[in-house]
């Protein structure tokens, strides 16, 4: 099978449209239909079930995808590679942070940019209920994340800052006026629930289940980004707790942000994947490892 016609079924294994697959590959989608049509001749067997409203892998084409998936990305990383090494440290470096995370390495941002001049940086949001898709699947080169990251196919390296947290709460509210709170004043109170797409232990690393004394922290209402859980605490349905960096950068009407002057410090570190990475990326994440890491709003 030759490399352009896994690249193809790949896909179309991911997309489940023929017509998206050529528009994402820059083909026809009769160049499509010819690939897979002369794959599953070769082969012996349908690798999708095609009707008139939807195209699904059949159980052999699912494992095909599977055993492909793997050699052909390293594939396409070693030729990425190579290309780099041979042109030299070029290219952007694709950053993945949450809310105005990304403000605060500004100087690691210009650091690389000064030592590398032929190098750029891209940012891109990301948002806590799906936290490790777009560095998981190779839109972005690097994320930036709550520390514990536990994830097998991902490498958790540098951190570059920490901070405190706060706990919001609304207008009014009994714990409003306090000069601080404890996590023990969670217990029996209603918090957010953050979306399924994050894993739970990284959600109980910001927002544990229970107090440490062992009292329940309930869950409310479902959200999916920040500017939600804003809104949700706003509108007096739920507490959560937030980082230190947040009243720096943001205020909401109706909410009020008191410190927590008992939960561990959050660790903002550099996530990648652990197949590799490319020289420029490598290059970003030896200037954030010399330059150490630093408390939110003070000097490195």
């Amino acid at each position: 099978m030759e490399l352009r016609d896994i690249e193809i079924f790949l896909t179309l294994a991911d997309e489940l449209h023929f017509g998206r697959t050529a528009e994402r590959l820059h083909v026809s989608q009769a160049r499509v239909s010819q690939a897979i049509k002369a794959q599953e001749r070769r082969i012996g067997a349908a690798l999708f079930d095609r009707s008139s409203r939807a195209v699904t892998l059949t159980p052999l084409g699912a494992q095909l995808r599977d055993d492909l998936r793997t050699g052909y990305d390293a594939i396409r990383t070693g030729v990425v590679k190579a290309t780099e090494a041979a042109r030299g440290m070029t290219g952007t470096v694709r950053l993945g942070f949450m809310g105005s995370v990304a403000h605060e390495i500004r100087d690691v941002i210009d650091a690389f940019r000064g030592r590398y001049p032929d190098c750029d940086v891209a940012l891109r949001e990301i948002v806590f209920s799906d936290p490790f898709s777009a560095v998981r699947n190779g839109e972005i080169d690097l994320a930036l994340l709550w520390r514990p990251v536990r994830e097998p196919d991902l490498v958790e390296g540098p951190v570059l800052l920490t901070e405190g947290r706060v706990l919001a709460v609304w207008t009014g509210h009994e714990l409003a006026e306090r000069s601080s709170v404890s996590v023990e004043d969670f217990a029996d109170r209603v918090f957010v629930d953050p979306a399924q797409g994050s894993p739970r232990y990284w959600v109980e690393a910001m927002l544990p289940e229970r107090t440490p004394s062992g009292r329940p922290i309930p869950r409310g209402p479902v959200v999916t980004t920040f500017h939600e859980v804003l809104t949700m605490v706003a509108a007096r349905e739920c507490l959560s707790p937030v980082n230190e960096h947040v009243p720096r950068y943001y205020s909401h009407p109706g909410v009020v942000l008191v410190p927590v002057h008992d939960v561990p410090l959050t660790e903002w570190a550099l996530v990648w994947r652990e197949d590799g990475l490319l020289p420029r990326v490598r290059g970003f994440v030896d200037v954030a490892t010399e330059l150490g890491p630093r408390r939110f709003g003070r000097a490195r």
